[in-house]
């Protein structure tokens, strides 16, 4: 299996990280661990269960104890740190350090930055990025769009409508975030996060029209780089043979990568209004999020109206 990595480069821009020094182009320094280390035990020498593929953030609280032990004896801290070869190490806060440090940087090889921002802020976004850039990922055929602040995967066969109901949607005012391909990545036991891929970012394909660019079309406001995927709409046409669920009791599921999402079958055939039908089942699926379940609810009160007639 290809190992899964982002780039130094990647993250320095992201984040917003002043390069103190690297042994190369960072572009060519691939970061393959989201788990992110402060290392204070590490600089008391204890080195057993370190992890030199982690990134390594240096705070206040490890200054304090660097001034503590005296600038001899805490540069050779730093040097046995260093020596252990982590992926990359980042000073916030203060800057006055990096002077005696960069020899050690050089000596090691070891890419040195900083960043203005307070340390857990910063740990906190650097660990958000990284669960996404190092997230396992997958490619399905799909269209996914962002509806009423629900992600909306729509599924089907080739000409089953799928890029024509999310044109409809974004006029309508919604978001199209991928149109064919959708990478959908795990970044927690919980939660999958979709997006286009790059090449084909913002473009829709209309048969008979042809490739279409909706961010230039319809602004930026109709289209997202990346959101949470909160429901799956499998399209498929009309079988008369076939029993669709009138009511919604059964909530159904599709399993990606592991993870249960919420999932409805919409059957198709002329004269149904496929954005419409997709508006309400993202409002639907909305308020089944929030507590309220209508065909729940419909069904009490159905019970009530019954054992009220049998007695």
């Amino acid at each position: 299996m290809e190992e899964i990595f982002c780039t130094l480069g990647e993250i320095m821009k992201e984040l917003s990280l002043t390069p103190v020094w690297t042994p190369e182009d960072v572009e060519n320094i691939h970061i393959v661990k989201n788990e992110v280390n402060r290392p204070g035990l590490p600089l008391t020498g204890f080195f057993e269960h370190f992890d030199a593929k982690r990134i390594q953030v240096l705070g206040r609280a490890e200054y304090r104890y660097l001034d503590s032990i005296g600038e001899e004896e805490a540069l050779k801290r730093i040097d046995a740190l260093f020596e252990k070869k982590p992926a990359a190490v980042v000073f916030s806060h203060r800057e006055e350090m990096f002077e005696n440090v960069i020899p050690y940087a050089k000596k090691h090889g070891i890419p040195l930055f900083h960043v203005k921002q307070k340390t857990s802020p910063f740990m906190a976004a650097l660990i958000s990025l990284l669960n996404v850039k190092l997230a396992p990922m997958i490619s399905m055929h799909g269209v996914f769009v962002e509806v009423y602040g629900e992600g909306i995967l729509i599924t089907g066969d080739s000409g089953i409508g799928k890029s024509e109901a999310a044109i409809e949607l974004v006029k309508r005012g919604h978001r199209l975030v991928a149109d064919d391909a959708v990478e959908i990545r795990r970044v927690s036991d919980k939660t999958l996060v979709g997006t286009a891929p790059e090449m084909i970012r913002h473009y829709i394909e209309l048969r008979g029209i042809g490739i279409v660019d909706v961010r230039r079309i319809f602004g930026m406001g109709a289209v997202k780089l990346t959101e949470k995927i909160d429901l799956v709409i499998n399209l498929e046409q009309w079988n008369p043979e076939k029993f669709y669920d009138r009511f919604g009791l059964d909530t159904e599921y599709s399993d990606i990568m592991g993870i249960k999402v919420p999932s409805i079958t919409i059957p198709v055939k002329p004269g149904r209004n496929l954005a419409v039908i997709i508006e309400i089942a993202a409002m639907n699926n909305r308020q089944k999020k929030m507590g309220y379940n209508t065909a729940v609810e419909f069904n009490k009160k159905l019970m009530g109206e019954t054992d009220d007639d049998d007695r």
